[in-house]
């Protein structure tokens, strides 16, 4: 097996393609060794001292370091632990994953948000995809359109730029109705 990896925005961010299908369906974050419980890959990796994020998409992991550690260190430790994963055989993710579901809700706001979703979907999540991380809906509220950096988005030092020059500006191009984007709590 021969994982590449690939540099991010976000400098504590690291993206590994094991050249083998991840997630079977959605992605998952993992910023907490104690929120992994679900992904026997996630534990795998924040066993190693020094990972402080997990981020699991279709075809990558991205791993999130702490400020006082290097690359140098922790990029052979985390390939041995993606490879030792995936060789053994064990599931990324045990049961059911829980995916979040916003309703699009009725009315005006319900058609605003299907448009919003329809635009994140098509046109933001390969672009962020490519760079190790995701974008989540949250939700729609009096012009406002809330949203969840997460991977290597999370964090970035770039991630408030992306959200206010790139899909703020694009969101309000194709929905008038949009004022502002803002990164949900």
């Amino acid at each position: 097996m021969f994982i590449q990896t690939e540099g991010t925005p976000n400098p504590a961010t690291l993206k590994f393609l094991p050249g083998c299908q991840v997630m079977k369906s959605g992605t998952a974050n993992f910023e907490t060794a104690d929120g992994a419980g679900t992904s026997p890959l996630a534990i795998r990796l924040f066993e190693i001292e020094g990972v402080t994020g997990v981020y699991l998409g279709a075809d990558f992991i991205t791993a999130t370091k702490a400020a006082e550690k290097e690359w140098d260190t922790l990029k052979p430790l985390i390939l041995g632990a993606v490879m030792d994963h995936f060789t053994s055989g064990a599931p990324v993710m045990e049961g059911e994953q829980d995916v979040a579901a916003d309703d699009a809700g009725d009315g005006a706001d319900g058609a605003i948000i299907s448009q919003i979703k329809e635009l994140l979907e098509t046109r933001v999540r390969p672009a962020v995809a490519q760079d190790g991380g995701d974008i989540i809906f949250k939700k729609y509220e009096d012009g406002i359109v809330y949203l969840i950096m997460q991977g290597a988005c999370s964090g970035c030092p770039s991630s408030s730029m992306t959200l206010k020059s790139g899909i703020e500006n694009m969101l309000r191009h194709y929905i008038p109705e949009i004022q502002e984007v803002r990164e949900a709590d």
